[in-house]
C-alpha cells in the first residue's frame, strides 16, 4: 500500500522507478487492481505538486490533490481540496 500511496500515477503498465528518486510510478492496471481488490471506487492522493491544484488520472480512478499554493514560494501552482458527500460525489 505504501508504494501506491507514496508513488505517482503515470500512463504506463505496472510499476517503474520514479525519476524523483523516491517511490515508484504506477500504471492504470495497478490502480484498477488495487481498487478492485479493496472494493474502492477511486484513490485520492497527495504529495505531488500539481499546477492546477488537482488532476484526475487512470480513467478517473486516481485523483491527485495538492493543497499547497505556490509551493515553496516558487512554483506558482494553484491549490485544491476535495469534498466527498455521503453518496461519494466529489467536488474539487
Amino acid at each position: 500500500m505504501c508504494d501506491l500511496l507514496w508513488s505517482d500515477p503515470e500512463e504506463i503498465q505496472g510499476f517503474n522507478p520514479s525519476p524523483r528518486g523516491a517511490g515508484h510510478l504506477f500504471g492504470n492496471d495497478v490502480s484498477e487492481e488495487f481498487c478492485h481488490k479493496n472494493n474502492l471506487i477511486m484513490i485520492a492522493r497527495a504529495h505531488q505538486c500539481i499546477n492546477t491544484g488537482y488532476v484526475w488520472t487512470h480513467t478517473k480512478k486516481v485523483c491527485t490533490i495538492f493543497s499547497a499554493p505556490n509551493y515553496c514560494y516558487r512554483c506558482g501552482n494553484e491549490a485544491a481540496f476535495m469534498e466527498v458527500d455521503e453518496y461519494i460525489n466529489t467536488t474539487l
